[in-house]
């Protein structure tokens, strides 16, 4: 195990073992903590109490970050030739349809969101073995596959994001980077739990909200009481 540099110890000793914050208290405690060069990005885990592997408990969701996530967000659109223009307006990086479904088989997927048409779906759908397994699939249910390219395109720039719970029962997702004000991080982490507040599965007893932990690139998770949180 890598040993911890003096910077690292004074962060961790920041941290109260066993204690759960308040959501203010930990996106402000988050950027205390971060000891990294980069401008790390700011994640947060939320564990529900449902069972994943059941279709009426399954949580996905789309939210719009108020203040974006701040990552640069590469945008492909697999279009016909009419919307084109739309696409490349609205700010997508890359725009076509055959020649980038040829290079998608050929093994490149350097993009981060793939925004497509209904009319192409049969096309695109044959991507599936290769989008799939990385996340890259376009969907109708997060917008991804829409008439509306342009309008896609936007959204995403500004900080749209899709998000499910995975096998484990665990969401997590991206809320911003340490160099946000500690308020644009609250306001973030607020925002994606209310939505994910919202999409409680009727079929799910118990505690939903079984623990949320807030931490950034290489920093240690910092436990949030959940009863701290309006609107969850």
């Amino acid at each position: 195990m890598a040993r911890l540099t003096k910077n690292q110890k004074t962060a961790l000793s920041k941290v109260e073992v066993n204690k759960a914050y308040s959501l203010q208290d930990a996106t402000a405690l988050v950027k205390d903590i971060t000891t990294t060069k980069f401008d790390a990005s700011v994640d947060i885990d939320v564990r529900l109490g449902v069972d994943p592997r059941k279709a009426n408990q399954m949580v996905r969701g789309i939210a719009t970050l108020p203040h974006g996530t701040g990552k640069t967000v590469r945008v492909l659109v697999l279009c016909t030739p009419e919307k084109e223009q739309e696409a490349k307006d609205a700010g997508a990086d890359y725009v076509g349809l055959d020649e980038y479904i040829a290079k998608i088989e050929g093994g490149w997927t350097d993009v981060d969101i793939i925004i497509t048409m209904p009319s192409v779906m049969a096309k695109v759908g044959r991507l599936g073995r290769i989008l799939g397994p990385r996340n890259l699939m376009p969907n109708p249910k997060s917008g991804t596959v829409t008439q509306e390219v342009g309008k896609a395109v936007t959204e995403v720039k500004a900080g749209k994001i899709d998000f499910k719970v995975d096998k484990t029962g665990i969401i997590h997702t991206s809320i911003g980077k340490v160099s946000f004000p500690a308020d644009k991080i609250y306001e973030n982490a607020l925002e994606i739990l209310q939505i994910i507040s919202k999409l409680k599965p009727s079929a799910a007893k118990g505690t939903y909200f079984k623990s949320i932990h807030i931490s950034s690139t290489m920093s240690p998770g910092i436990q949030v009481e959940t009863k701290t949180v309006a609107g969850i």
